[in-house]
């Protein structure tokens, strides 16, 4: 037996709304119609995203980075008017944006220390 594949993405988060607020307002992403109480789920495409509260016997202001060496890249339309909007809204951009195999491609801090990066070619 063998798996497909990555179907679901979720980020253990402080504060539920400020990540949820920050995500909607900041990359556009759209509430599901449904999420269970401990999270919020997005409309993403092909791969549901979320942010939750940690799970029990997680502590999130132990860890020295959240992402853990774990890599979340993003999809959007324009990679450098993202991260001019970014920008201007005090976000901490980790890697300046550059052009490679990828599209424009740069890297952001969200509001919990996670590390996205944002892309724009598919």
């Amino acid at each position: 037996m063998s798996t497909i594949g990555p179907d679901f993405i979720s980020l253990q988060v402080r504060d539920l709304e400020r990540s949820a607020a920050f995500y909607e307002q900041h990359l556009g992403l759209a509430r599901a119609q449904a999420s269970p109480p401990h999270a919020v789920v997005f409309a993403t495409q092909p791969i549901p995203f979320a942010v939750r509260e940690p799970l029990p016997g997680v502590d999130l202001d132990t860890l020295a980075q959240p992402s853990g060496g774990v890599g979340l890249w993003v999809r959007a339309h324009d990679a450098q008017r993202l991260h001019d909007d970014l920008v201007a809204a005090g976000t901490t951009i980790t890697s300046a944006p550059v052009d490679g195999p990828f599209g424009r491609t740069f890297t952001f801090a969200d509001p919990d220390g996670y590390l996205v990066t944002i892309h724009d070619r598919g």
